[in-house]
């Protein structure tokens, strides 16, 4: 991989915005280089004010693998040191103690970190790195890590908050990363009244709906310390071709799905029962069974245990493996059993992601054929795009962000940045008449969840 020589003028451009912006979003798309970008915006600013220590909120595999290298990617950031806060509790405040420039954590040790300093903060900087795992946060509840870091966050000089997908699920998704930067002063003090200023509850009283002026108003509240970017508009991009593969459930399983979607129960031949006791546990169920698979039931108490329905999505992926004739595929899966599986059935010719960075290494130059990853872990700051620009999903879920954000990972983005310019495959294996196509109408139209079901209920209604 060759060495970047200079930041990119959109990158130069988020730099500038940094520097000018003590407290700031970046949305960014993934590939646009947003951790160069702020390192080189710390780097620059440590020449007229104190900026060190800083401190890396990011995903697990994000806080180990990625930080700490960019570094030594880039001629003019080589003099910076990036410490990693992980591990055990002895290995952390070992970490603590050595002396760098940044450390880096993930967003689980929050409360444990802030605990072990018992009191002190001494980070002149905080980046929030995919700052939509603060959106959960509250006054008074929420998310826990998001309510330990508040009583912190604006001890940091500079806080930073990057991410690529600022609002994955709606415009409410932006109160709780915003109030790290400026306490509530553009969207609302509380998350409550931020709700009532720009959204208006249903009939039903379960849901929220966004009122007409609410884009534009909360887009021009944020304008002074948001700065967005779109990688096309910057780039180049390859084309980004999309197939969806449609299997059908054999009889059995679809006796199976049927009575979990109507009844939340059912009993297999061979003695074992699948039961889903909430609505969303049921949706749950039912999307295992599309994939081929489900997690059993003993005296109402989940398992670990699963019964296999059919093989309907491994014998298509198979039939994609033949016709790619070689090309590495990479495999997205959803449930622990989708990936014993898939190990089951493709054999050594399959390995899936794990934390030994070889095995990245091993992807990128060529030597797996097939990997499998799940896009909780693999959808934030790994770069696959060197080992191939097929993707297959088997299993498909509602979270949007992380479906965007594991595609990307060997994207037009990332491929256009690596020199490739070659077009990205997506291939969506959907079982018919299941749960499966109202995730993937969600997926591809971006609806909300509720949307999603709320029209499918309505078409049912219809007897469509």
């Amino acid at each position: 991989m060759l060495m970047p020589r200079a930041l990119r003028p959109h990158q130069q451009r988020m730099v500038d915005f940094i520097v000018e912006h003590p407290r700031c979003a970046v949305w960014a798309e993934p590939g646009l280089g947003k951790t160069a970008t702020v390192l080189t915006a710390l780097e620059r600013l440590d020449a007229v004010e104190q900026v060190f220590p800083a401190l890396v909120l990011a995903p697990l595999r994000v806080a180990r693998s990625v930080w700490p290298v960019e570094p030594g990617y880039w001629p003019h950031l080589q003099r910076l040191r990036v410490q990693v806060v992980c591990g055990t509790p002895a290995q952390r405040r070992c970490a603590l103690r050595s002396e760098a420039d940044l450390y880096a954590t993930n967003y689980d040790n929050v409360e444990r970190l802030i605990e072990t300093l018992d009191g002190d903060w001494p980070f002149r900087t905080t980046i929030a790195d995919e700052s939509t795992k603060l959106k959960g946060f509250r006054l008074r509840q929420g998310a826990k890590r998001a309510q330990a870091l508040s009583s912190v966050a604006h001890r940091s000089a500079r806080w930073i908050n990057l991410t690529g997908t600022p609002s994955p699920n709606g415009l409410e998704d932006l109160w709780g990363q915003t109030w790290f930067i400026d306490q509530g002063a553009r969207l609302g003090r509380s998350y409550s009244a931020f709700m009532a200023r720009w959204f208006t509850m249903s009939r039903d009283g379960f849901s929220w709906a966004q009122q007409r002026h609410a884009q534009d108003e909360i887009q021009a509240k944020l304008a002074d310390v948001c700065v967005s970017l779109r990688a096309e508009d910057h780039m180049q991009l390859p084309p980004l071709v999309e197939t969806t593969i449609a299997v059908d459930l054999p009889h059995a399983a679809r006796v199976a799905y049927d009575a979990v979607e109507r009844e939340m129960f059912a009993e297999l031949a061979d003695g074992g029962v699948i039961e889903a006791a909430l609505a969303a546990a049921r949706t749950q169920k039912c999307l295992q069974i599309a994939n081929g698979a489900a997690y059993l039931s003993a005296d109402g108490s989940p398992s670990t245990e699963y019964a296999v329905l059919h093989d309907e999505k491994l014998i298509a992926l198979e039939s994609l493996v033949d016709e790619l004739s070689g090309a590495p595929l990479l495999v997205a899966y959803q449930f622990k059993h989708d990936l014993a599986r898939l190990k089951k059935h493709f054999g050594k010719r399959l390995r899936s992601l794990d934390s030994d960075p070889k095995t990245i290494d091993d992807w990128n130059e060529g030597r797996i054929p097939v990997l499998a990853v799940h896009p909780a872990s693999a959808g934030h700051g790994l770069s696959l795009q060197h080992g191939g620009h097929h993707i297959a999903f088997v299993g498909l879920w509602w979270n949007l962000e992380e479906h965007l954000q594991v595609i990307e990972r060997l994207g037009p983005t990332r491929q256009a940045q690596s020199g490739y310019g070659r077009k990205v495959f997506v291939y969506r294996i959907v079982a018919r008449g299941t749960v499966d196509e109202l995730v993937l109408d969600r997926l591809t139209s971006k609806r909300s969840v509720q949307d999603v079901l709320m029209h499918a209920m309505k078409e049912r209604a219809n007897g469509r």
